[in-house]
């Protein structure tokens, strides 16, 4: 299939990895309106793409995403003064956040999300990395949850994501403050999963997505992937076994089960014929996603 192209984005599939660049350097890859819906069709092209097997997501430049666009200066965040995004609204006005469509969508990928992160991460750059799968920094990386010292609240669904990733009180002092921080402490708190020399980031961003990329069923990632972050909300263990003995009978006979089990007596790579698009089971029979109400 043909690959999409963007304005605020540069979008490459090479090997099966999916790579989306924030690509707007000269604003420090501001976040706009732009960019949010670009990013959400671009995972919706990884998803439809069954040649894709894992996405890295980073930044063109020295930042990975420096926040929201505050080129309105004040009225940046006055919804009354931005008409534009009326038709975004709910039927009693409220008007939905970016930032939290964005990270929704992520959340519903059907391929693992690996962020690389390049620079500065602040705002909607950092909460968008929430709901990916593997966070990975430059040295060069800084943080900062700094909404309160703009006069606004966590956003991009952060308060749900961020205290599952890295506890209540970090992510309440985090907020709280507002304060920026750096790799190694995002680090040392459980936000990232290493640190790395600007000229290693990228590589070994992508040594951890060629290991998915070649040795694991897409199908059995696609279900995973659904099966922690939706358990990760979940009351009671039985939910997950629920759905674990679900994904265990529609898996344990298919084409893609038995050549993990004779590749691994055989001694040799796995070839998994399984497709996303056409061999996902359904194990939620009951999943509904929640309506914005």
């Amino acid at each position: 299939m043909g690959q999409p192209t963007f304005e605020t984005l540069q979008y490459a599939v090479e090997g099966g990895i999916a790579t989306i660049t924030l690509n707007r350097p000269e604003k420090l890859n501001a976040f706009n309106t732009q960019m949010m819906r670009e990013m959400i069709a671009a995972f919706d092209a990884t998803d439809a793409d069954d040649a894709v097997r894992c996405v890295i997501v980073t930044g063109a430049g020295r930042a990975f995403c420096a926040g929201a666009d505050l080129s309105s200066g004040a009225e940046t965040f006055d919804y009354e003064r931005r008409p534009q995004d009326r038709e975004a609204r709910t039927r009693d006005g409220v008007q939905r956040d970016g930032g939290g469509l964005l990270t929704l969508r992520i959340f519903d990928s059907l391929k693992p999300v690996i962020a690389a992160c390049n620079g500065a991460a602040v705002g909607v750059g950092v909460t968008m990395q929430l709901a990916m799968d593997i966070r990975l920094a430059s040295a060069d990386a800084r943080y900062g949850f700094v909404f309160a010292r703009r006069g606004l609240n966590p956003e991009a669904a952060s308060s749900w994501f961020l205290p599952h990733l890295v506890g209540v009180q970090t992510a309440l002092e985090w907020c709280y403050t507002g304060r920026i921080f750096p790799a190694q402490e995002a680090h040392e708190r459980g936000l990232v999963r290493s640190v790395h020399a600007a000229e290693e980031l990228l590589p070994a961003a992508r040594a951890i997505a060629r290991e998915i990329a070649d040795n694991a069923s897409p199908v059995s990632v696609a279900l995973t992937r659904q099966l922690i972050w939706r358990m990760a909300g979940a009351a009671h263990p039985m939910e997950a076994h629920r759905a674990d003995s679900r994904g265990i009978q529609a898996r344990g006979g298919s084409p893609d089960s038995r050549e993990g089990v004779m590749s691994f007596l055989e001694k040799r790579p796995p070839a998994f014929p399984g497709k996303v698009s056409q061999d996902l089971p359904d194990i939620w029979p009951h999943w509904k996603a929640p309506a914005f109400s």
